[in-house]
């Protein structure tokens, strides 16, 4: 997001899951405008989902400055908040998204050492 304003969501696919049993993952991350913590939030699931789920996730970035209709829609009650859809049931993450710990115990997924 190197200054780049959108006005609408910005969606990320990762490349379809080379094998298809292997779960696909569906995210919404809401941030408020491009301040740092919305900038920090970004590039840190950004960065989770290349390491954990390389090749089978798709990641929708949401600001809530352009479309705060959706805040409303999603029961989004502060920011940073990640959304997963898929696999169900969803989850939630609301708040710093760079404690990776935090996050893959919040999205359900095991660290690979």
């Amino acid at each position: 997001m190197s200054g780049n304003k959108t006005h609408k969501a910005v969606k990320e696919i990762g490349k379809p899951a080379a094998v298809p049993q292997e779960t696909a993952y569906v995210l919404q991350l809401f941030v408020a405008g491009l301040m740092p913590l919305s900038l920090r939030a970004i590039e840190s699931v950004k960065k989770i989902c290349e390491e954990h789920l390389k090749g089978r996730y798709e990641l929708e970035v949401i600001d809530l400055y352009q479309q705060p209709h959706l805040a409303r829609g999603q029961q989004i009650i502060a920011v940073p908040t990640l959304i997963r859809k898929l696999p169900l049931p969803s989850r939630r993450i609301i708040g710093d998204m760079s404690k990776t710990e935090r996050v893959l115990a919040g999205l359900d997924l095991q660290r690979i050492e």
